[in-house]
């Protein structure tokens, strides 16, 4: 792994969608360098060692949904995407092979558009079950008290007790927010 450039951004709500006006959105630019004979494995056993399982294999959902039982990290494994994060007025960001993306808990998110071979690799804190919500009526105020009941993660998801994540989610001092 290298050191990765830091993009972050904090998502405000937005009427159907909580976001996490607290915590930001962490994407590292080129976090994982993949050899073109790596598999997907390459990046399940990264976020592994350091403590986010329940991994899946797959593309990004093309509507906009969260999750707020957890927090949520991908790895793009394959090709590019533009994605957008905290629904139809949020911020959108182009994914490239190798980047890797931290999702706090109650932060929307939607594949607009992707290479043919756009691939992530999906995984939760301590391999947390993950829900799912849709930004429909009816989901908030229970959403809210679900997402402020979500601990901080014990690891960043690629540097372990090291990271972006320690200095922009506990100390509350992300450079690009």
């Amino acid at each position: 792994m290298q050191e990765a450039y830091l993009v972050a951004h904090k998502i405000e709500e937005n009427g159907n969608f909580p976001n996490n006006p607290v915590l930001p959105l962490m994407v590292y630019k080129g976090a994982l360098r993949l050899h073109p004979d790596d598999g997907d494995e390459v990046i399940k056993k990264v976020f592994a060692q350091n403590g986010y399982t329940n991994a899946w294999v797959d593309g990004i959902f093309d509507y906009h949904h969260y999750h707020s039982n957890t927090h949520e990290v991908m790895g793009v494994f394959c090709g590019k995407a533009d994605v957008q994060f905290g629904g139809d007025h949020g911020v959108c960001i182009e994914l490239d092979k190798g980047d890797v993306i931290i999702i706090p808990a109650g932060v929307a998110h939607k594949k607009l558009n992707s290479s043919d071979d756009f691939t992530v690799v999906g995984a939760y804190p301590n391999g947390a079950d993950y829900n799912m919500k849709y930004g429909r009526a009816g989901e908030r105020p229970e959403a809210d008290e679900e997402i402020a009941k979500v601990k901080n993660p014990d690891s960043d998801p690629v540097y372990g007790s090291k990271g972006h994540l320690f200095e922009c989610w506990y100390n509350q001092n992300c450079e690009n927010v």
